[in-house]
């Protein structure tokens, strides 16, 4: 079996991998098809960790536009959303015979441990998938600054972040279907290109702590192993 060119790997899941396009909630097919994912790409050596989102329950920023809640009490709902989608994973993991703790930075110890950046690496040490929810227990802050945050407190050598399109395009490819898709970005394009795949604090954060990131489609079988077996896969951003 072919191993993984990386020591230690953060996984950004977006909540829509939870459930089909366009779906709500967690849907059984949809969770088994991303644990089986992880489970195999844990078979390649790497130690991993990863970093929930909460888009298929609630995205903080549209509903406070929505609805007469507040930014800060609408991000904190959603913060409470990746705990769901983190304990259901780590359920299906364990399922599949794969060592899982779920650490959060906002605490529910009847679910959860706190995120102590010790206890994290401690358990991805002794072979655990770590979970990383609750973003990062402030609100105004997105779940992809949360994964460059703990990819940088957890000393990771790649920041993968799993989406439903094939990598970085020059424009949104379901309403332009002649937009082009980058093999290769550096940091600065991202933002100088105003290409929207990650928000700009999550940007500085890799830039300053040089790790790179890979943008890839979840859906597609094999995306993630090719890509941690170096095979050109997705957008590489560096």
């Amino acid at each position: 079996m072919a191993e993984s060119r990386y020591r230690r790997v953060l996984l950004k899941l977006s909540g829509e991998s939870f459930c089909t396009p366009g779906g709500f909630g967690i849907e059984g097919s949809a969770l088994e098809s991303i644990a089986e994912r992880v489970f195999q790409l844990c078979r390649l050596g790497p130690q991993v960790a990863i970093v929930v989102g909460a888009g298929n329950f609630i995205r903080g920023t549209t509903f406070s536009q929505k609805s007469r809640i507040p930014r800060n009490t609408a991000d904190y709902m959603g913060m409470l959303a990746t705990i769901i989608n983190a304990c259901a994973l780590q359920e299906t993991l364990e399922k599949l015979g794969q060592p899982t703790r779920v650490l959060s930075a906002i605490e529910v110890n009847a679910l959860c441990e706190p995120f102590i950046r010790r206890k994290a690496l401690w358990h991805l040490e002794n072979g655990r998938v770590a979970i990383l929810a609750g973003g990062t227990g402030n609100p105004f802050f997105t779940t992809d600054t949360c994964a460059a945050l703990r990819a940088s407190e957890l000393e990771a050598d790649v920041l993968i972040k799993a989406t439903k399109v094939d990598g970085v395009f020059s424009d949104d490819p379901e309403k332009h279907p002649n937009a082009k898709l980058f093999d290769k970005l550096a940091y600065e394009d991202l933002i100088n290109k105003n290409l929207r795949i990650m928000d700009h604090s999550a940007i500085s954060l890799c830039r300053e702590n040089n790790i790179p990131v890979i943008v890839l489609n979840i859906f597609k079988t094999g995306n993630i192993t090719d890509a941690l077996c170096g095979k050109k896969v997705g957008t590489l951003i560096c």
